[in-house]
């Protein structure tokens, strides 16, 4: 008697609904800054550029234990939300051998990343007007660092810049991030002026 006193609640229970499944993977959501620009105002750089708002500068003062190249060695730490740096390295250049040795470096600074990288692809930066030149990399995969560049007079200028994250590198969560900063990035290289 019990049991067909539960049937009816059974059968009302089992409607045409679609069967549960899991939900996809998400991943946490990321409050982007409002994008505004500031001057580099590093004195002991040779050279200005426009760098987010957000930021801000850390002079590099150890190199394994060592002093830097230059005193222009320094990270631009990104705002919170983006957990990342870019990192600068600069180096006067005084021949063209030397230009030409941290020319070759950059690039294979860059191939470190040929393991793990589904693509690289390289955008040449050549802007007459302010003779700044260089290569951007735009590394795609689950390499360390998703994008680096190096900027140059060829005559007295290098510098090499590589964006890393704090965080374990998963490209699809990373992409809006990532996309984010290449804008920040892009604005860098396209303000870029040599001082001296």
């Amino acid at each position: 008697m019990l049991l067909l006193c539960c049937l009816p609640f059974f059968m009302l229970g089992c409607g045409e609904d679609i069967p549960p499944v899991p939900k996809p993977r998400s991943y946490p959501r990321v409050d982007f800054p409002e994008r505004a620009y500031l001057p580099l105002a590093a004195d002991y750089c040779q050279f200005t550029f426009e760098r987010p708002a957000s930021s801000e500068v850390v002079q590099e003062t150890n190199f394994f234990d060592e002093a830097p190249a230059d005193p222009c060695w320094f990270d631009l730490k990104l705002a919170p939300a983006l957990n990342g740096s870019i990192h600068f390295s600069y180096y006067p250049v005084s021949s063209y051998a030397q230009w030409e040795e941290l020319r070759d470096e950059a690039f294979e600074l860059v191939g470190v990343h040929n393991q793990r990288a589904s693509n690289i692809e390289e955008i040449v930066v050549h802007r007459e007007d302010a003779d700044v030149h260089g290569v951007a990399f735009d590394i795609a995969g689950p390499a360390a660092s998703p994008f680096q560049f190096f900027l140059t007079d060829t005559t007295d200028h290098f510098l090499r810049g590589a964006l890393y994250f704090d965080t374990r590198v998963d490209p699809d969560s990373l992409a809006p991030v990532v996309a984010y900063v290449k804008k920040d990035i892009f604005r860098i290289v396209e303000s870029l002026e040599w001082t001296e």
